[in-house]
């Protein structure tokens, strides 16, 4: 009879961390809301939302950017199992083959920042100031380097996360490969943009 309820308890807890931090990160977007809401009336709240999405293309890339963020927190840090050690496998899978099986993880860690990182550029490509601040004059090499930075410290932030809330192993071969697919989404981004804006002078 004890061991029934020590198992029930510990279901029981584990199912409550699993969903902690998404709680509380929903919780704390929900309030900031409702504060907007009890101030101006949720009618008027939703309206100048939906009117803002629809006027603003600034507001619908960021929408993008955070809906795609999301996924991928979901998929690297919030809904995962507890781990007892996250430093179980601290190198991680680097190739295709791990002990003689096929693994696609390295080539998903990969592609899961690709998208990211184009969003990411797209959005501050649209806001004038962001753009000047991070992006200048559209350089291969400043595009390259603010798109593997940026996705080098979140994929890094991530990575401890899971470290310090044991949600997922940390491992040195997802940081790569994130950073790696960062750098690709950059190239692809300024490939994208060099083609829309061809007739321009090339920057140096």
């Amino acid at each position: 009879m004890i061991d029934l309820l020590n198992t029930i308890l510990k279901n029981v807890l584990t199912a409550l961390y699993q969903q902690f931090w998404f709680a509380v990160i929903l919780s704390i977007l929900f309030m900031f809301f409702y504060l907007y809401a009890r101030e101006h009336g949720w009618k008027e709240s939703i309206r100048i939302w939906v009117s803002k999405f629809k006027a603003s293309s600034y507001f619908r890339r960021v929408f993008l950017l955070v809906f795609y963020t999301t996924m991928i927190l979901f998929r690297t840090l919030l809904n995962r199992n507890m781990w007892m050690n996250p430093l179980s496998d601290v190198m991680g899978g680097w190739w295709l083959w791990e002990d003689g099986e096929l693994t696609t993880e390295p080539i998903e860690n990969l592609m899961l920042f690709i998208p990211f990182t184009v969003l990411l550029l797209w959005a501050i490509g649209s806001n004038t100031d962001l753009k000047d601040k991070f992006l200048k004059n559209m350089k291969l090499t400043t595009v390259l380097w603010q798109s593997t930075k940026i996705t080098f410290i979140f994929s890094v932030s991530v990575e401890f996360l899971q470290l310090f809330l044991r949600l997922g192993t940390w491992q040195l071969s997802d940081m790569f490969y994130n950073t790696l697919g960062g750098f690709t989404g950059g190239l692809i981004y300024w490939i994208g943009w060099r083609v829309k804006h061809r007739g321009d002078e090339p920057p140096l």
